[in-house]
């Protein structure tokens, strides 16, 4: 579907307004999900009603071309037919049996056929289950404690990993959410994203004690941040040398970036690998996976326990398996790097012609367009971003048909429903909204 001029202006918002009134009676803040309710930028959120391609609808009747791509699951674009048709199919079957099924393995075997770390695979229900047990397991395996993770890199909600956790609270060694005790977040130790020294020097001060390396292969939650040269190298010889595992999070790179994830694009092979978002093709779901002696931990094959009732659900399993095989039809690849190429390169020229500082990033897919004139390598160089042009940017593409994340710390998605006309049509909406 392509609709028309979605860069014109668009028009009022009223029945969003009216529909965040009426959410924040019975919901926190009105949303499921704090970045959603716009407070970052300013102003109140945009309630959606429907989406296909690489457009996105209100309740309004405006439409976008869009680029949050529910966080990074719709890599074919919104509600693909094949995708829609499989799980409708499976769905008259039952959504939910709490019972081992087939397409669990077939899903499974794919996975492992091309993630290269993954010699056995545990479906979990998000991002958050994955990673959260993905720790559990690196603990069990090496009967030690502490985690080293990085500044600036979300890896989900559970107690041990908010701390400076993307946009959150950079408080050193304090929790960046009330409920989590001091003595929890003690076990995470904070490094800096392309740094290896910080590292080192972690290592170094707890002999013994580091259970796991926890980073995102290319940071997606302070923006789209890649890995220095060496960096994830680095990474892999210390957590030999140290005897920790290394895990690589890539709930949000796995199959955006290559067909095996950063660790494919890369060549750096993690112990662990926690996956989410594509995997699912959609639907919520997650997985964690590594080593066949690692996984030979986890219950009731070993002593770590982890269960979920609605794991492995075959609606999901369904929705995903479909992804991962359209995924792997031949130029896939090419052209979501070439397409978003060519937004990252035409911004760039837009902006310097302008005059803004800015600094641009790509990793496959994902991108982002920092309002600062620092070059970007870690969480402390994004902080550094003019927050007022942002926000008026943000607010001047939607305004002119483009929807982007609500924040400054958060990547862009590009899918293969993009094409050289919803590019042409972002640059226009661009062009408005620097002003």
């Amino acid at each position: 579907m392509n609709p028309s001029s979605p860069s014109a202006a668009v028009g009022k918002r009223s029945r969003s307004e009216a529909a965040f009134q009426e959410a924040r009676q019975v919901l926190p803040g009105g949303v499921n999900s704090p970045v959603r309710a716009f407070r970052s930028v300013g102003g109140n959120p945009v309630f959606m009603e429907r989406a296909s391609g690489a457009y996105i609808w209100d309740i309004d009747g405006n439409h976008y071309v869009d680029y949050v791509g529910t966080w990074g699951p719709a890599i074919l674009g919104h509600a693909h037919p094949q995708v829609i048709k499989r799980i409708r199919e499976v769905a008259e079957h039952g959504t939910s049996f709490g019972a081992p099924t087939l397409i669990e393995t077939e899903l499974a075997r794919l996975v492992i056929d091309m993630v290269p770390s993954i010699e056995k695979v545990r479906f979990v229900n998000s991002g958050t289950e994955a990673v959260m047990s993905a720790i559990r397991l690196a603990r069990a395996y090496t009967g030690r404690t502490k985690i080293i993770k990085f500044e600036g890199c979300y890896h989900g909600h559970s107690d041990y990993l908010l701390v400076k956790a993307g946009s959150g609270a950079a408080t050193h060694g304090v929790p960046d959410s009330a409920g989590v005790p001091a003595t929890t977040a003690a076990e995470t130790l904070n490094a800096r994203f392309n740094d290896l020294e910080s590292v080192q020097m972690l290592c170094e001060a707890n002999p013994g004690q580091i259970a796991g390396i926890l980073i995102e292969p290319v940071a997606g939650n302070m923006g789209c941040v890649p890995p220095e040269p060496g960096f994830l190298e680095g990474l892999r010889k210390l957590a030999t040398e140290t005897g920790a595992c290394l895990i690589f999070d890539e709930v949000m790179t796995g199959f955006r970036v290559a067909p095996g994830g950063a660790q494919q694009r890369y060549g750096v092979t993690p112990d662990i690998t926690c996956l989410g978002k594509i995997i699912g093709g959609g639907l919520p779901v997650g997985a964690y996976g590594g080593k066949k002696d690692i996984m030979a931990q986890v219950a009731p094959e070993g002593p770590m326990y982890q269960a979920g009732t609605l794991s492995g659900n075959p609606l999901a399993m369904a929705a995903g398996l479909e992804t991962l095989k359209l995924l792997q039809q031949p130029g896939v690849y090419e052209q979501l790097e070439k397409i978003t190429h060519l937004l990252c390169r035409e911004m760039g020229e837009l902006l310097k012609q302008k005059g803004i500082p800015h600094y641009t990033t790509q990793v496959g897919s994902m991108m982002t367009l920092f309002f600062t004139e620092n070059p970007v390598k870690n969480y402390q160089d994004v902080c550094t971003f003019d927050r007022d042009r942002f926000n008026r940017y943000f607010w001047g593409m939607l305004d002119n048909g483009v929807y982007l994340a609500p924040s400054q710390f958060e990547a862009a998605f590009v899918s293969l429903s993009h094409t050289d006309a919803e590019i042409q049509k972002t640059l226009e909406a661009a062009e408005q909204a620097l002003r």
